[in-house]
């Protein structure tokens, strides 16, 4: 058993992938084709984040030799992350690879108009896992498919290439018992499962390794002498301890927001309801405004029609009266008293 710096941490994993020749031996494993030339280019980013990996980017020119013997420049984009919500992150990052007017294949100034962009390959090493698969290496490779007949086209255009990219994702979640491929057996030195009860160390198995990557390994215990390496990992947990109380103070203010807004929400209840109950009295006030307004309708013809009937009663009895019948006859006629008839004749 083999005790070696975790390279988890961002300062063991630039500590590794600062022997060009050990960092060629990697990246070959994990893209499946000879790293022949690296080059670092000037665009590394790293911020803490997570329980136990930091957010790291490197960028590479990278000189890939393929099986037929063809070589091409390419540009190796390496992050690592924990995070799920780091997508947006990593899109920016390809947005400024694509907008780079350096990632081009360097021509004589004469020959400016003919330059090439660079291919992009894409490197994730993620600390959390993925939704649908627990595949510890995942390569998204892009296919040229004639759109009419299903077949794939096998020649690269400059176009597309330029356009478009591969990528390799890593999820170090699921290394554990993973061991089927000489990759998955290389990436056993980013196994967690390995951690010793100081997590700045991993306990790893030397044979497990295939022969040719033990210099990873070598390169990995050497780390662990390193004083100022040993201290920036110290410095990694003090960051990453307080971006845990950082969250944890977050979660706690949400929390308290969120008490206050359930109970803005119970208030608002309350009062939606009581404007309901206000709202439904106001419309029983109207219905009986409008029951008074239909009974004052009716008394209203009432009153017309009577008066329309004490007018007719006085034209008769003035009509009697004007033919020589006396108050008391037309009283008696009419079946009226004699005040009524009087009063109807003045």
């Amino acid at each position: 058993m083999v005790q070696i710096a975790n390279p988890i941490y961002d300062v063991v994993f630039k500590y590794l992938m600062r022997d060009e020749k050990l960092a060629r031996l990697l990246l070959s494993a994990i893209i499946g084709e000879e790293v022949i030339s690296l080059d670092f280019r000037p665009t590394e980013h790293h911020f803490p984040l997570g329980e136990n990996l930091m957010v790291l980017r490197m960028d590479f020119s990278a000189r890939i030799r393929y099986a037929n013997g063809e070589e091409q420049l390419i540009i190796l984009e390496l992050q690592k992350a924990k995070l799920a919500t780091d997508i947006m992150r990593f899109r920016r990052y390809l947005g400024e690879q694509y907008r780079n007017k350096n990632n081009v294949v360097q021509e004589s100034p004469e020959d400016y108009a003919s330059r090439q962009a660079l291919p992009i390959l894409s490197i994730y090493f993620l600390g959390h896992k993925l939704e649908h698969t627990t595949a510890p290496v995942i390569r998204v490779n892009r296919q040229y498919i004639d759109a009419a007949t299903g077949e794939e086209i096998e020649g690269r255009e400059i176009f597309i290439e330029s356009l478009t990219h591969d990528s390799i994702i890593i999820q170090i979640p699921y290394l554990k018992g993973h061991r089927r491929t000489e990759l998955e057996q290389l990436l056993a030195l980013f196994d967690q499962s390995y951690a010793t009860n100081d997590r700045h160390m991993l306990h790893i198995e030397e044979t497990e390794l295939p022969e040719r990557y033990r210099p990873l390994l070598r390169r990995l215990q050497q780390a662990i002498a390193e004083p100022v390496v040993r201290e920036i990992m110290d410095a990694e947990d003090d960051l990453i301890e307080e971006f845990k109380d950082y969250q944890r103070q977050l979660a706690d203010k949400e929390l308290q927001l969120t008490k206050v807004e359930l109970e803005i929400a119970k208030k608002e209840e309350v009062i939606s309801q009581k404007e309901e109950v206000i709202s439904q009295k106001e419309e029983v006030i109207s219905q009986k405004e409008e029951v008074i307004s239909q009974k004052e309708e009716v008394l209203s013809r009432k009153e017309e029609e009577l008066q329309q009937a004490r007018q007719q009663l006085q034209l008769a009895i003035k009509t009697l009266f004007e033919a020589g019948q006396t108050p008391e006859h037309i009283a008696g006629i009419m079946n009226l008293p004699l005040e009524k008839v009087k009063q109807l004749l003045n």
